[in-house]
């Protein structure tokens, strides 16, 4: 399948994530992105060096500048279960902005088309690193990196995108 790409309509899909008083919820990603723009960034895996030193703490800095120019939403998604990704936002005690969603089994990934094979690093399916800028579930910029590179999905990318 084809790696999502500006013009495509953002697929559907159910996300999870533990909310404020600690229940496990699923989550349509089409409800947090319909009829709003929302920026959506993808992760090879929670607690790894890029996104939790590079990738993820620019978008948590940053947030209220994406919010001063009109995003509704950041999602964080990770190839990683909700208990995971409930502890990784837990070490950005300063967010306020950023969800962290999980996507336990990939699903979403897939249906991204941004998979990322990294079975010979014990790692299994992940996905690729990437930052999207969607608007009423219409893809305006699909920043997506290669392998483990961090080039075009920053904050700063997102930020002239808009």
């Amino acid at each position: 399948m084809a790696p999502i790409a500006a013009g495509d309509t953002l697929p559907e899909g159910t996300l999870a994530y533990f909310d404020d008083q600690d229940q496990l919820q699923q989550v349509s990603i089409h409800s947090l992105a319909a009829g709003k723009k929302v920026v959506i960034v993808g992760v090879p895996g929670a607690f790894t060096p890029t996104c939790s030193l590079k990738h993820v703490p620019g978008f948590i800095e940053r947030a209220e500048e994406l919010k001063s120019k009109g995003v509704a939403e950041i999602l964080c998604i990770s190839v990683n279960d909700p208990f995971v990704m409930k502890a990784w936002a837990k070490t950005y005690p300063e967010n306020k902005h950023v969800k962290f969603l999980a996507d336990g089994s990939a699903t979403y990934t897939h249906a991204l088309g941004l998979e990322l094979d990294l079975n010979e690093k014990g790692l299994g399916t992940r996905s690729r690193r990437f930052a999207l800028l969607v608007d009423d579930l219409k893809v305006k910029a699909a920043n997506l990196e290669q392998g483990g590179e961090f080039t075009v999905s920053s904050v700063d990318e997102i930020l002239k995108a808009l």
